[in-house]
């Protein structure tokens, strides 16, 4: 079910610079008095992150959702039983926490459904232990959850890094249409985006027979479940891509779930060109009125230079 115009439509939209982002997660900035009281003026947030020996970025992940300095925060982190580290990392910052846990499990997707079982929050995120929350995410989700009543899930866009916190892209969103998160693939990312904990009552957690691509049938099977999905025209969060990221190692998965989640929801969609063309066309529609003119115009030249070294390469 696409959503409204969204939010900050019209407004110059600005990403955070890699100056920013290392400087927001690089020590503890938050109150830590402050940190362990809840005011109850604002709806809970609850966070869950799913770890697995990224000790390298954990803290990292880990600041970027204390230093939100959020008055009404409820943080997890479910760890699988990390050999690296991780667990001194998190006990440094555990006072913090609503709970955690280090201990084997059946993966990633559990993992979360675990801490997704122990959320109290009115407002539910997850972010991985190797990517980040922006600055003042929270409230902005907060205040945006308190204007529109009947939204159920907000998502904004994803700024893109590396290992080294440096921004190398983005990915810039437009309201959501079921027709284009199914056939162009991703539509809306977990590192950005939040919804009411009601969600899970009416279409039920992540399905384990995904490994991978867990979060794309979530939202599809939401928006195939009238879920309403609200655009934040801003960045949330941030991706982070490296060669150890499960990105980057289990692409196979990634091609197995999407045939089987295909075959799945087949009865629901008839794969043609035709639609995959009305898609594009509609997410270009929505870049011009959001005055995302340069980021389509970076993306034809990124496809074009792309298409030119495929040439070049001779494959």
């Amino acid at each position: 079910m696409a959503d409204n115009i969204p939010e900050k439509m019209r407004r110059v939209m600005k990403s955070a610079t890699s100056a920013e982002i290392k400087n927001f997660i690089s020590k503890a900035t938050f109150d830590k008095q402050a940190a362990c009281k809840k005011n109850r003026l604002w709806p809970r947030i609850s966070i869950v992150t799913p770890s697995y020996n990224h000790a390298q970025f954990l803290e990292k992940t880990i600041l970027s959702v204390l230093n939100q300095s959020y008055p009404n925060l409820e943080y997890i982190i479910i760890d699988g039983g990390s050999t690296d580290g991780t667990v001194e990392i998190i006990q440094k910052y555990e006072k913090y926490l609503s709970y955690w846990t280090s201990e084997k499990d059946q993966g990633q997707v559990y993992a979360l459904n675990k801490g997704f079982s122990m959320a109290t929050g009115d407002i539910i995120g997850w972010q991985n232990s190797d990517d980040v929350y922006m600055p003042s995410a929270f409230r902005q989700t907060a205040e945006l959850f308190l204007k529109h009543s009947d939204v159920d899930i907000v998502f904004g866009n994803t700024i893109l890094i590396d290992e080294n916190d440096t921004v190398i892209g983005e990915l810039r969103f437009t309201p959501f249409s079921l027709l284009t998160h199914f056939y162009e693939g991703m539509s809306i990312t977990n590192q950005s985006s939040f919804w009411a904990r009601d969600v899970f009552s009416r279409i039920g957690m992540l399905d384990t027979r995904f490994q991978f691509s867990m979060d794309y049938e979530f939202f599809l099977r939401a928006a195939k479940n009238n879920i309403k999905f609200r655009l934040f025209h801003t960045y949330l969060g941030a991706f982070r891509i490296h060669p150890t990221a499960k990105s980057s190692t289990v692409t196979h998965i990634s091609e197995s779930d999407h045939r089987n989640i295909n075959r799945l929801y087949k009865k629901r969609f008839v794969l043609s060109s035709l639609f995959r063309i009305m898609s594009l066309l509609r997410r270009c529609f929505y870049y011009i009125i959001q005055g995302d003119i340069d980021y389509i115009f970076g993306g034809i030249v990124r496809r074009c230079a792309a298409a030119i070294s495929k040439i070049k390469s001779g494959k």
